[in-house]
């Protein structure tokens, strides 16, 4: 029977009383065999683009037709109803991206095919949209229910899940139009599913539970290999945002199926992917118990990995590699504290921090020097008293960020004047924050080192009250704020010393906000 032919007679048996279409005697064929039939059709290469469009239109007016009974076949056993897992894998491949070759960085013409894919998901969307709501229909009906249609249900998720995840985010193959019905098919295979959030239909709606996540993985499975998972440019970020949706105690089961996958992704040469992976790694550190990492030298191979990035000179890169090893760090290792005071070994702790201040010395790229201020505050107070391990070079990296130059020749000043650290001031933040975490833990040994600090803290408080850049009040007061608590915990730690040494400038001093700062100072007791 025509496609054409079947939607009338569907249409005029939807309108008489309700009957089951498939019976025998019925004008319409059995649903297997109608969806065979369109199934060769829609796998046929030779089908022009424009006769494949039109048959997804009469596809999707053909499910908004059909009886429930006729489609999901309640009379009949479920392996008949495979048939439409096929069309939606069809469905699928018809509307998929073209494969890359294993290096290549685009597709040749990308815009132009990217174009023609998205207007391909959005017809084959409307047609599994169609195909959605008759299952929410059918489930509703006495005579079909979940028994009948959740086995439909089980074969058809993970492949819409999959085709709905790679459109639904903003990517250079989706378009508005595409993008805006993958986002509804996804809210729809939810809701078909009976389950609240994606979260929920991904991993269950209790810990005994399994949802959807292993069938899902099932399928990406075969494009995370080393040999495959650059050949589509949309696997890494459906295995990510899929990833992520998945918390503790679930993700603990499919430890052997995503780990792998993200170190794979991480150890790629392109940045973006890189940030890809780290984020995955640290998904999965936080989201396992530690135990788990721990076995089999997983959590080894973790560190490892993530301590060879540190050597990028990507400053994105390095801080979300720093934040990740923030929390596979108490994994590896005991807090330093606990460590006994006979036995202080070095610890992973202490390399990445060796590391981390070593390239601080030298480093003058303002990207770079953020990313590490930001983080190194953490790393202090992991460290607590044994920052004392640390101290040179740590004082000499806080040097190096407070001042904005070494000399008084005019050529370095104006260098650094134009390539500020502004409007924001993250690393200076970030320095004072961390100066003051380690006189807190370390203040025993601040007595020797209080006269380097001292101009360096003075030296870039005058800097700030005389900037006339476009750093904001607020900016700048946080700052002198911060160099103030300093100033303070200083003066305590040096019984006095700093109210002495202070006394003087107060008296030259002619600024009055400097004033204001340095009487603070002589006021704490």
């Amino acid at each position: 029977m025509e496609l054409s032919s079947l939607l009338a007679s569907l249409k005029l048996e939807s309108q008489q009383e309700p009957g089951d279409p498939g019976q025998p005697g019925s004008s319409v064929p059995p649903a297997p065999q109608v969806l065979s039939q369109l199934l060769l059709l829609l796998s046929g290469g030779g089908a022009r683009s424009s006769t494949k469009a039109g048959m997804l239109r009469d596809l999707s007016a053909l499910f908004q037709a059909a009886d429930c009974h006729w489609l999901f076949g309640g009379a009949l056993p479920p392996p008949s109803l495979k048939v439409l897992g096929d069309v939606v894998r069809a469905l699928s491949c018809y509307a998929a991206l073209p494969k890359l070759e294993r290096d290549a960085g685009d597709l040749p013409g990308h815009d132009a095919c990217y174009a023609a894919v998205a207007e391909r998901v959005a017809d084959v969307g409307l047609v599994l949209l169609s195909l959605l709501a008759k299952v929410e229909v059918a489930k509703g009906l006495a005579s079909l229910g979940p028994t009948v249609v959740d086995p439909v249900l089980c074969d058809v998720a993970g492949p819409i899940y999959v085709f709905a995840a790679t459109h639904c985010m903003k990517r250079p193959w989706t378009s508005p139009r595409s993008q805006s019905v993958a986002q509804e098919l996804l809210a729809s295979l939810v809701r078909a599913a009976g389950c609240g959030s994606v979260a929920e239909f991904l991993q269950g709606t209790n810990e005994d539970e399994a949802g959807r996540f292993a069938a899902v993985m099932g399928l990406l499975k075969p494009e995370l290999t080393k040999e495959t998972w650059r050949c589509n440019p949309a696997t890494k970020h459906v295995f990510s945002q899929t990833l992520r949706q998945v918390t503790r105690p679930w993700l603990s089961r499919y430890l052997e199926s995503v780990l792998p996958a993200s170190l794979l992704i991480s150890d790629d040469y392109q940045e973006e992917n890189k940030i890809l992976g780290v984020l995955c790694l640290q998904h999965i550190i936080l989201n396992v118990p530690a135990a788990e990492l721990c076995q089999f030298n997983r959590a080894q191979v973790v560190y490892h990995a993530l301590y060879n990035h540190l050597y990028s000179r990507e400053a994105q890169l390095i801080q979300a590699v720093l934040l990740c090893l923030l929390d596979l760090l108490p994994v590896l290792e005991k807090s330093p504290q606990q460590l006994s005071k006979e036995t202080r070994p070095a610890t992973p702790s202490d390399e990445v921090l060796q590391l981390v201040l070593t390239h601080m010395e030298a480093e003058h790229r303002l990207a770079l020097r953020r990313a590490y201020a930001h983080t190194l505050p953490a790393f202090v107070e992991r460290h607590g008293i044994l920052i004392a391990r640390h101290l040179k070079r740590l004082e000499r990296g806080i040097g190096a960020c407070l001042e904005i130059c070494d000399g008084p020749e005019e050529e370095v000043i104006v260098a650094y004047l134009e390539i500020c650290d502004g409007p924001e001031e993250e690393a200076r933040l970030g320095i004072l924050e961390t100066l003051k975490c380690t006189i807190q833990h370390a203040w025993p040994r601040m007595l020797c080192r209080l006269s380097v600090l001292l101009k360096a803290l003075l030296r870039m408080m005058w800097d700030v009250q005389t900037d006339t850049s476009l750093t904001p009040e607020t900016v700048k007061t946080a700052l002198l704020q911060g160099a103030t608590d300093c100033l303070i915990l200083l003066d305590r730690c040096s019984e006095g010393q700093v109210k002495i040494l202070l006394d003087g400038i107060y008296h030259s001093c002619e600024d009055n906000t400097m004033r204001e700062c340095i009487r603070r100072v002589q006021e704490d007791t």
